[in-house]
């Protein structure tokens, strides 16, 4: 009776219902609940429970940058200049004699010409009467002479016999000397009038290009008339380049020189021939005369731009990439020797093909930063990679 009770009052204690064989699957339950906190629990205190663990230093990461060592060579010094085209050697033609009325003009503007050859003619009638007025002149003292002469010869031959003094002989003699004169002077007269009648034709006074003609027929010229044509003597042409005070100072006699006329791309060679002695207080400006072989395209008064070679210069050269401007002027980036960039302001010389001539600010022997100059500062340290200078002008 005993045990009975103790079987019933364990029922009432669990509260479940059953018998004795229900209650070990429900024990596995619960301890495998038990187990998964546990291992839950476990699982966050290794994940979440430990300390962090120190952070490791940072890595700085330095830019890497070409750079070149520009060293110095010789850069042929050009000079910029324009001006006007014009014959080398310009000759105005006018009226050399008294003038008159121009009857035929034989020559064009672009025709070459001889030395002497007529240009134009001008009425010469009254001349040609004057030089047949001239030519009778002549013919009478040559008459008058011929008579003098025969009456000497007589009185020669009678003054032997006493029939004619000396006294007479001699006057005869005079007379004759001067129809003799007589015949001389209207010789040179003549000659100064068929002079005055060849002036009268306009002439070349050398060979060369017509640039210009200002008569036509029918006009009346004289002396004041002006000038009548233009000539290029040789068909010779030059470019009086203006030049600034500085550039005229390397300019010498012989400096090779390229002219390109305005409005076209072919280019001309040509030399200075002749440097200003002056220049002009107002402008600062002298004037660089390069001469020109005959071209048609190089006309006369036309605008054109040169290019003169000025000798040399030895100074260092960078490609274009590597310099840099502000509104302070033009610099580069020099790499120091702790690998530090450090602004250097620079004067920019001649551009060419094979480069940018640094005037000034370099003295070749520095590592300039080649094409990463726009991404850095002053004082920042960068990785440097030098670069031949070669390998840089090809760049």
């Amino acid at each position: 009776m005993n045990y009975e009770t103790r079987t019933i009052g364990n029922e009432e204690i669990l509260g479940l219902p059953g018998d004795h064989g229900s209650r070990r699957p429900r024990w596995g339950i619960i301890a495998a609940l038990v187990a998964a906190v546990l291992a839950i629990a476990l699982i966050a205190f290794l994940v979440f429970g430990r300390s962090p663990a120190p952070s490791a230093k940072p890595v700085v990461q330095l830019p890497l940058v070409s750079v070149v060592v520009p060293g110095r060579s010789s850069v042929a010094r050009v000079v910029s200049a324009t001006g006007s085209l014009a014959a080398r050697r310009e000759m105005p033609v006018g009226v050399s004699g008294e003038g008159g009325m121009v009857v035929r003009v034989l020559v064009e503007p672009g025709q070459w010409v001889s030395k002497n050859q007529v240009l134009a003619l001008v009425d010469r009638s009254v001349a040609t009467q004057t030089a047949a007025s001239l030519v009778a002149q002549i013919n009478v003292a040559k008459s008058d002479a011929a008579i003098a002469q025969s009456e000497l010869d007589r009185a020669k031959q009678l003054v032997d016999r006493g029939f004619i003094s000396k006294a007479d002989l001699e006057r005869k003699a005079a007379t004759r000397d001067a129809a003799l004169a007589r015949v001389a002077v209207a010789r040179a007269t003549l000659g100064e009038a068929q002079a005055r009648t060849d002036r009268l034709d306009i002439r070349a006074p050398a060979a060369g290009l017509v640039l210009t003609r200002a008569v036509e027929p029918g006009q009346i010229v004289s002396a004041g008339s002006g000038v009548l044509f233009r000539l290029a003597e040789g068909g010779q042409m030059e470019l009086r380049a203006q030049v600034s005070e500085a550039d005229l100072r390397g300019l010498h006699v012989g400096s090779q020189a390229k002219v390109t006329p305005v409005g076209g791309s072919d280019v001309f060679t040509g030399e200075v021939w002749q440097v200003s002695p002056v220049i002009d207080p107002q402008s600062r400006q002298g004037i660089a005369r390069i001469a020109l072989s005959y071209n048609p395209l190089l006309r006369p008064g036309g605008f054109a731009a040169a290019t003169i070679v000025s000798g040399s210069t030895d100074v260092p050269q960078l490609p274009n990439a590597s310099i840099q401007s502000d509104e302070k002027g033009n610099y580069v980036y020099v790499v120091g020797p702790d690998d530090k960039v450090v602004r250097r302001a620079i004067t920019v010389g001649e551009v060419s093909d094979s480069g940018v001539a640094i005037a000034s600010g370099l003295n070749g022997t520095e590592r300039v930063v080649l094409t990463a100059g726009a991404f850095l500062n002053p004082g920042q340290k960068v990785k440097p990679t030098l670069v031949t200078a070669d390998a840089a002008n090809k760049r």
